[in-house]
């Protein structure tokens, strides 16, 4: 039940456009041309310059403010923790790239550097991210097939088929770098908003099937040539169906003993994360055991196991990137750009949030564009973030990059002096802590009925984006499920839900009529809502809707009216029909085929509150409509009009004798009440004219 405070009334005029433009002073703004924003962007004082620096250089700001007492100890934990993690996710995310596994140590480890100075979260850990290894590794091996001579580039003569690889790696992801760092330049980090939620899950869902697949042949030895371009991954388990007799019995059970472990442990350090001080490191201890056991019981020779091998000490000297290479693979390039900083930005995002910092998209892409730019120079392959690494660094207690950089050098002690412990280790134990790591991304099988039941269209982007990733490579399949996302969203605002409205008795709020019992609408008046943009690619969608919620085209009517007045004046000039001074009464009985059709609507509200702009050819479209109405004698008003479009339609020349500026109100109300009162003689005869609110409610 409503009470006296829950009641509010505030009386003033009835405004139109015009008349609130008169009685209220509007405050005159310059607006900032595009070449006022250039001298802008390019002016600089000493503020400008300091503010640059720090934003550049983001670990200026947050190490002034490091409290060493409370944060260093948990750092050097959650460093520690991580690194034993980077170390053997890179070297098995390096099989994913189709490189020697001991190049995914050199990128969990100059990324990270990098990013350490430049970048704006405080908890990711930067490194290889197996869909982003994938892509490079779809290239490599298109470019450096298993079998068959490599494509004709300048600078591969000479070159083992692994420094090919790895050169083609490390130039694709310079090239990476270049477009990461010019968008951050140029400030469009914005692009990572065209990836939605629902594409970039159908995407990793995907992903994660291809990783799935690549992975087969390790966990079960065998020997697979690698694939690339569409109906890849068709082929791939073409050929391991074709040779799985050949498997390796022992390669199997060791991936399947390692998969199992890794599985429950992990299950157990979600499930008792309060409880633990640090998760349980399952899959260093997996490695640790894998590596003795294998040394000891010399897998590799006697089982035939393949294993991990000499693993060089030290780092390689700098290369510079193949300009060849560059034009071979700009088309690839550019979605792994956006796909590594995507996913970086998503999780970076989700830890800034919780823990109560802000992170700055055009700096990420610079930070992660300048890291992968400098890794690829010391031949490390493109960098992200992989999603369980960065929880371990997070849930282990980090509180600053000091824990990444701790992290790489952890990562710089296994490839400097400890790397040939790892040397026994066999592969298929790679592929399987791969494997298990999909968990988190296979499960978002699990969104699809949620997305049928909520949002059919997301529901469709998500199946077209995973279907085409999964068939035409990762490549193509992105920018499918982005041409299909866009279209849903061009679809969407083309065809909108309109409505007829009606107003609430006695209140100043009007809703769709189909939708409440207690409505008033006044009899000739009709209220049309358009609630999207209008342009042109929906412009003839509104005049059909807006014809059938009239019940007639009022073009049309003025066509039948025009034709009627033509055969009266016809008749007039023939004397068969005379005018109401010779004979009042006979102008009254037209003759049985002359039709002159009646309009029962004498008003017409246009509700633009939902209009947030109009482009020229609706421009034009609209003023069409709307003389089309003014000439059947129908009166046209559009309330809520966004004062920025109202501006538009001043420059572009819309009014006219016809069309005027008198027509557009403030709110639908006040031209609800100008109807009422400017057709009183009509409204008073209509009992429920009361029913109208005249006082106009204000908070």
């Amino acid at each position: 039940m409503l009470t006296f405070k829950d009641l509010y009334v505030v009386t003033r005029p009835l405004y139109s456009e015009d008349s609130f433009a008169e009685e209220h002073e509007k405050v005159y703004r310059q607006r900032k041309t595009m070449l006022d924003h250039l001298k802008l962007y390019f002016t600089f004082d000493v503020k400008r310059v300091k503010h640059a620096a720090l934003s550049l250089l983001p670990v200026i700001g947050w190490l002034r403010i490091y409290r060493i007492k409370e944060w260093l100890l948990p750092d050097v934990v959650s460093g520690v923790s991580t690194g034993l993690v980077a170390v053997l996710q890179g070297m098995a995310y390096g099989l994913l790239a189709s490189l020697p596994p001991w190049y995914g140590l050199f990128s969990a480890f100059f990324p990270v550097v990098i990013y350490f100075f430049m970048g704006t979260s405080r908890h990711i850990s930067v490194g290889p991210f197996p869909v982003l290894c994938l892509m490079i590794g779809s290239v490599v091996t298109r470019l450096i097939p298993d079998e068959g001579p490599p494509v004709n580039i300048t600078g591969l003569e000479g070159l083992s088929v692994d420094d090919q690889r790895v050169l083609v790696a490390s130039s694709v992801t310079f090239l990476v770098g270049i477009m990461q760092l010019g968008m951050g330049l140029l400030q469009v980090g914005f692009v990572v908003m065209y990836l939605s939620d629902t594409l970039v899950s159908g995407f990793t869902t995907a992903a994660a099937i291809h990783i799935l697949v690549s992975q087969l042949k390790f966990v079960l030895g065998l020997q697979v040539s690698g694939f690339s371009g569409p109906l890849s991954l068709i082929y791939t388990l073409e050929v391991i169906f074709n040779k799985i007799t050949s498997t390796n019995v022992c390669d199997l059970v060791i991936a399947l003993i390692i998969m199992a472990m890794v599985f429950i442990v992990k299950e157990l350090n979600d499930k008792f994360k309060s409880k633990l001080p640090v998760p349980i490191p399952i899959e260093a201890i997996m490695t640790v055991i894998a590596c003795g056991v294998s040394y000891g019981f010399d897998f590799e020779n006697k089982f035939g196991i393949d294993v991990v091998g000499h693993i060089p000490q030290g780092y390689e000297s700098p290369v510079a990137p193949n300009l060849q290479i560059f034009q071979e693979t700009a088309m690839e390039a550019f979605p792994m750009a956006i796909v590594g900083f995507a996913v970086a930005f998503s999780v970076a995002k989700v830890y800034s949030v919780k823990h109560d910092y802000t992170i700055d998209g055009n700096q990420e892409l610079i930070a992660f564009g300048v890291s992968n730019m400098f890794g690829a120079t010391f031949k490390s392959f493109a960098a992200s973030t992989a999603l369980s690494r960065s929880a371990v660094q997070e849930s282990t207690g980090g509180k600053t990059q000091v824990a990444g950089l701790i992290s790489a050098i952890i990562v710089m002690i296994v490839t400097l002096a400890i790397g040939f412990l790892l040397a026994p280790l066999p592969k298929s134990v790679l592929g399987a802590v791969v494997i298990v790591n999909l968990k988190g991304m296979l499960m978002q099988f699990r969104d699809i009925p949620y997305l049928w039941r909520r949002d059919k269209p997301d529901c469709v982007v998500w199946l077209c984006t995973c279907t085409a990733s999964i068939l035409l490579g990762l490549d193509l399949g992105l920018a499918v499920g982005l041409g299909v996302e866009l279209i849903s969203v061009v679809l969407r605002v083309q065809f909108p839900r309109c409505s007829v409205l009606a107003n609430i008795m006695g209140t100043d709020i009007y809703k769709d009529r189909k939708d409440y019992f207690s409505i008033f609408e006044p009899e000739g008046v009709k209220i049309f809502r358009i609630p999207s943009p209008i342009f042109f690619a929906n412009i003839d969608f509104f005049k059909n809707k807006l014809v059938e919620a009239l019940g007639f085209n009022p073009l049309q009517i003025l066509k039948k009216r025009n034709k009627a007045l033509r055969r009266i004046k016809k008749l007039l000039k023939n004397g068969i029909l005379f005018t109401i001074k010779e004979d009042p009464s006979s102008i009254l009985d037209l003759p049985a085929n002359i039709f002159v059709p009646k309009v029962e609507v004498h008003s017409l509200i246009l509700d633009f509150a939902a209009v947030s702009f109009l482009d020229i050819s609706a421009l034009k479209g609209l003023k069409t409509m709307l003389k089309e109405l003014i000439r059947i004698d129908i009166e046209v008003y559009i309330v809520a009009c966004d004062p920025y479009i109202l501006e538009k339609l001043h420059d572009c020349c819309f009014f006219d004798e016809e069309v005027q500026p008198s027509m557009f109100f403030l709110t639908l109300h006040d031209a609800m009440l100008n109807i009422l009162d400017k057709h009183s003689e009509q409204t008073e005869k209509n009992p429920d004219h009361g029913k109208v609110r005249h006082s106009t409610p204000s908070v």
